[in-house]
């Protein structure tokens, strides 16, 4: 009976409404233990009419066996697996144990059940209900969450029941609907009608204790009443501190107390293993003395019921309660016998674990065991299965060594699960354990990349630096994912000193001559150099990890390193196809936590090449996913472009907006990041004319500890601003140095950059001819069009009125293809000084759209299936379609064929 809560449930029943007309819906139901979620989640399944409904639950003790709970809701349905692209269909039997042909990743996981869920509603509105997901196991919570945050115009409901603990359940991006205690009117109806009778004193204190809980009231007034009516001496009075939970499970903890030995050591026994079967219970029992008679008494206490050789539990709190209430000794008897009991291949980790909890001592034996089903999780990609597996086994392991390896893995699986405060403290322990250097070096390494978000990218370069100089010897090519570590990190931070050590590392280190692993490193050694303003010599490495990064099976770090070195070559088309291969390889395999850094690379290309769309969707996703995965920092720098981005396409607000939202988390930290971000705020004052404004933000950007990196491209801007507001003294020394990089990398556009500057400078005529053909010859649009716009200005005040129409024309029409509409608005106010009527000229017809919709629309022309497109994006189809849909009439196209008329790659 479901009292009181006509708000949530009216809430509730609109979500089932909006599904079946094609609205999804997620929300999560939080709230105390017995404060009625499972009620309000029966009442959504009794009022699912017509719906398809898929039901799970989690149970603490069941939280270390990977994708259980997963498994047991998705169950009725595994032979939909077929209809799922082959990775996720994969990635599921993986996860499940159903077959052992590949790895899987925890992401693919849950690309496969958002799939399976969204064809399951295909055929019929869903309504998929958790219950007690603070237990679930960290795999199948990842899943369903990743899911739920998915589904757009699908006709799902996913509801979650959370009960509050210790340590909260994270639900990000998903509604929630807190209960609370219930009115004092509903509360006392409640309590009147499951315990009529009361005296008015004991009526008044069972509603003071129980706080409108509707378990409490229940139970305390069922406990109340009978000791009224036995006559027996009221307990004392505890309306307090004391959590309304506790009472609730001290009053079944005394009804199992009071019940016979023989019950009690049944109800231990189908406490211990929420999976058992009636016949495995049944075993279990007599191994230890007990049998289903034992449970008359429990099931007549209502504490238990039993139908269709399935034993239920009246609430999670009496399941807890029998397992409490026995001694040590009892439940090590009870899981030794399980251990006895579960021999099939099928159950092998449920019998380790009982094994485990039966194990006080170090015991080399079941260690070994534990490891083995670290390994079977791993597998399964389920992260945080392994690092409990791998922990326990340590904590039993007798050889101290065989101990830190172990810890050494849980710390490294827990950080993978997203649990970096777990995997630091492991990440210690190891360091105190051991001196092997190769385990010292992992736990170190693993130390830097949680620092990396907790403090600074320094923090995490000097801890990689650790971590690398402990294997140099005896393993080179392990130190070189350390030492790219340390360069990276050292990079966003703008630490030359980092850095310079750093290659001084990379070139101390024996490596096979001609890999892709010693043509990384080279080009790290490189970075230094660049990064020092002596990029004489950098060239060559730089562009042979380049080639090289186009390869196949080249690892993803290397290819990222490969994208950071076309950046510093201005090879801005070489550096996006590379970023393509690595961001099909990631799509692939479900690494999507390599998304964001991809994109950032691939966004920072398409920026500076003058496709501000294509930027602009990369950094959406990007963003997107980084918020997903807790990685404040990589959020901060993303938006730091998109802070460049808004600049240049004249979004003045929104450009101010998010430079204070990113400066407070970078400054002092990401060097890289905050010089971008002081990039766009100068680019906004430059096209507004504020030129001292833009001068000052500029130069802060060309001299500052960033200033060799990428953002060397920044001194065009930053010359252009002294020269409009008469000072280009005042830039020779970051004019050098451009000329410097321009020179010793020799690509188009860093040379273009060159001749401008120097056109600006010299008010010299072919610098201006030579850099507009610099530019056309590598699709350089933005900077064609800011080239064609000074030219044309400069035709214009020698009265040169044809030809500085066409440069300008010309201009206008390179920004409005890129969207630069403030820079567009300079061009047609140049072209009105001429007397000149510029042009209406068409957007973009991509302008209008969202990110998202551009991703799906460009893949849409490309020739690919909803289906093959939900599979890249990790969408359900649904929601492709659905995106299409509301895509075309921004297009003025009807049907999908057209797509590929529009020219949209």
């Amino acid at each position: 009976m479901l009292v009181g809560r006509d708000t949530e449930r009216d809430h509730v029943e609109r979500s089932l409404a909006d599904a079946t007309s094609g609205h999804s819906a997620a929300l999560v139901v939080r709230g105390d233990a017995g404060i009625g979620k499972s009620a309000l989640l029966d009442h959504a399944v009794a009022a699912a009419n017509g719906m398809r409904v898929l039901r799970g639950v989690g149970i603490e003790s069941e939280a270390e066996l990977a994708f259980g709970a997963l498994h047991l809701l998705l169950y009725p349905c595994l032979d939909r697996l077929d209809l799922l692209p082959g990775p996720q269909a994969a990635a599921l039997r993986g996860a499940f144990g159903l077959s052992s042909d590949a790895a899987t990743t925890p992401f693919l996981v849950g690309a496969a059940t958002l799939t399976l869920l969204a064809e399951l509603a295909a055929e019929q509105p869903l309504l998929c209900v958790v219950d007690d997901a603070q237990w679930l196991d960290r795999g199948s919570s990842d899943a369903l969450l990743f899911a739920a945050r998915r589904f757009q115009v699908d006709p799902v409901v996913m509801l979650f029941g959370v009960r509050d603990t210790a340590v909260p359940f994270q639900t990000p991006g998903i509604e929630e609907l807190r209960l609370q205690g219930l009115a004092p009117e509903a509360a006392a109806g409640l309590l009147d009608h499951h315990s009529p009778g009361l005296t008015a004193p004991m009526r008044a204190r069972v509603l003071e204790e129980a706080g409108g809980n509707p378990l409490a009231l229940r139970e305390l007034g069922a406990a109340r009443l009978a000791a009224q009516r036995e006559g027996r001496a009221e307990p004392a009075h505890q309306v307090g501190p004391l959590p309304v939970t506790r009472r609730v499970q001290d009053t079944f903890r005394a009804q199992i107390v009071g019940l016979p030995e023989a019950c009690q050591s049944m109800l231990l026994v189908a406490a211990a293993d929420r999976f058992a079967g009636m016949d495995t219970v049944l075993r279990v029992a007599r191994a230890v003395g007990a049998d289903t008679s034992d449970l008359d008494a429990a099931e007549r206490a209502g504490l238990i019921s039993v139908a269709d050789g399935e034993l239920t539990f009246r609430h999670p709190l009496v399941r807890a309660a029998a397992y409490q209430c026995a001694t040590h000794h009892q439940r090590i008897a009870v899981h030794r016998a399980f251990a006895e009991a579960l021999t099939s291949p099928d159950v092998l980790d449920r019998r380790t674990w009982h094994l485990a909890a039966a194990t006080t001592e170090p015991d080399e034996a079941v260690a070994a065991e534990l490891e083995r089903t670290a390994l079977r999780a791993q597998r399964r990609g389920g992260a945080m299965a392994v690092s409990a597996a791998y922990d326990r086994a340590g904590r039993l392991s007798v050889d101290p060594e065989l101990k830190a390896r172990r810890i050494a893995k849980a710390a490294l699986a827990a950080y993978d699960a997203g649990k970096p405060d777990r995997a630091a403290r492991l990440a210690v322990e190891v360091a105190s354990l051991t001196d092997d250097p190769g385990v010292i070096a992992d736990v170190t390494l693993l130390r830097g990349q949680i620092e990396y978000e907790r403090t600074s990218p320094v923090a995490d370069a000097e801890l990689a630096c650790q971590a690398a100089r402990l294997i140099m010897d005896s393993d080179p090519e392990r130190a070189v994912v350390m030492l790219t570590e340390m360069m990276c990190t050292g990079r966003d931070a703008g630490a030359l000193p980092l850095i310079a050590e750093g290659g001084r590392l990379m070139g101390e280190l024996r490596l096979k001559p001609g890999s892709t692993v010693s043509a990384s490193a080279a080009a790290q050694i490189r970075w230094g150099d660049v990064l020092s303003g002596r990029p004489e010599n950098a060239a060559g490495p730089l562009r042979e990890v380049l080639g090289l990064g186009r390869e196949q099976d080249v690892e993803h770090i290397h290819r990222v390193v490969a994208g950071f070195s076309g950046l510093m070559l201005a090879e801005d088309q070489a550096t996006i196809a590379v970023m393509e291969l690595l961001l099909a390889d990631v799509r692939a395999s479900g690494a999507l936590t390599w998304i964001p850094y991809a994109q950032e690379v691939v966004a920072l290309a398409q920026a500076l090449r003058g496709d501000f769309l294509t930027a602009g969707t990369c950094l959406a996703e990007a963003v997107a996913l980084s918020t997903e995965f807790g990685m404040d920092v990589e959020v901060a720098v993303l938006r730091a472009t998109s802070v460049w981005l808004a600049a240049v396409t004249g979004d003045e607000q929104r450009c101010r907006e998010l430079a204070a939202e990113v400066l407070p988390v970078l400054e002092g930290k990401h060097a890289v990041g905050v010089a971008m971000t002081a990039w766009g705020l100068g680019l906004l004052d430059l096209a507004a004319g504020r030129y001292a404004a833009a001068f000052d933000a500029l130069h802060a950007v060309c001299t500052g500890p960033a200033k060799n990196d990428f953002l060397i491209r920044a001194v065009a801007d930053l010359v252009e601003a002294a020269v409009r507001d008469g000072c280009p003294d005042r830039v020779a020394d970051p004019f050098r140095a451009l000329e410097r990089w321009a020179l010793s990398v020799d690509s188009p556009a860093a040379m273009a950059l060159l001749r401008r500057c120097q056109a600006m400078l010299e008010d010299a005529e072919e610098h201006y001819l030579a850099a507009i053909d610099l530019c056309a010859g590598h699709d350089g649009r933005f900077d064609l069009a800011r080239t064609q716009l000074l030219y044309g200005e400069w035709l214009r005040r020698r009265r040169r009125r044809g030809e500085a129409r066409a440069q300008l024309d010309a201009a206008l029409a390179g920004f409005t293809r890129c969207g630069a509409s403030i820079w567009k608005e300079r061009a047609t106010n140049e072209l009105t000084a001429l007397g000149e009527r510029p042009a209406v000229l068409a957007d973009d017809p991509l302008k209008n759209l969202t990110p998202q919709e551009v991703q799906v629309v460009r893949l849409a022309a490309a020739g690919l299936s909803n289906k093959e497109i939900g599979a890249q994006l990790f969408l359900s189809p649904r929601t492709i379609g659905h995106h299409l849909y509301r895509a075309y009439p921004k297009l003025g196209v009807t049907r999908r064929i057209e797509l590929a008329q529009l020219g949209l790659g």
